[in-house]
């Protein structure tokens, strides 16, 4: 069932040895490129209560995805200590002694409101501090840092400084999208 044409590219895209993930653009080629026509030139509609017809225009809002998937998509890495999309590589996540997994454990609390109590609890959290860094905010596209790292993506190897600096793997093709 899983090879009929209808889940074909599910098929594709589930991860293995020879996975798609820096590749899953291909995929999303004809998409970006329907979007950007319905956002330019809509597509004719017709309005019944009016009896007239019009261009109507759509936009991607948003997607929602997995942590994986969404560095699949977005071209940042989210394994390892700096795959947070949101702290980027200003994180405070830390390997595990044993095992050398990633964790980020007590690095939530920043995004919590001041005055919130767990920020001032000890003793469940790690370290018995008391969180009074506030998260940063939200970066724009060219606040990230990308467009510094921008043409060395377009090769197949990984650019200079991933893992050091950032976690860039690709360009992000919804980065394509005008609006």
């Amino acid at each position: 069932m899983c090879m009929s044409f209808e889940y074909m590219f599910l098929t594709m895209v589930i991860p293995g040895p020879s996975n798609s993930k820096r590749l899953i653009d291909v995929y999303l080629e004809l998409l970006i490129e329907e979007l950007q026509n319905l956002w330019h030139v809509g597509v004719l509609t017709r309005d019944s209560a009016r009896d007239e017809t019009f261009a109507i225009r759509a936009a991607l809002m948003w997607t929602v995805n997995d942590l994986a998937a969404h560095g699949m998509a977005s071209g940042w890495s989210s394994a390892g200590v700096m795959g947070c999309p949101v702290c980027m590589e200003d994180t405070r996540a830390f390997y595990l002694q044993n095992g050398r997994k990633a964790c980020y454990f007590d690095f939530h609390r920043q995004f919590l409101h001041l005055d919130h109590p767990y920020r001032r609890n000890k003793k469940a959290f790690t370290k018995n501090r008391v969180e009074r860094k506030a998260a940063r905010p939200r970066l724009t596209g060219e606040q990230s840092g990308f467009e510094e790292f921008s043409p060395q993506l377009k090769c197949r190897s990984l650019p200079d400084g991933y893992r050091i600096e950032h976690k860039w793997t690709k360009k992000n093709i919804f980065w394509e999208l005008d609006f």
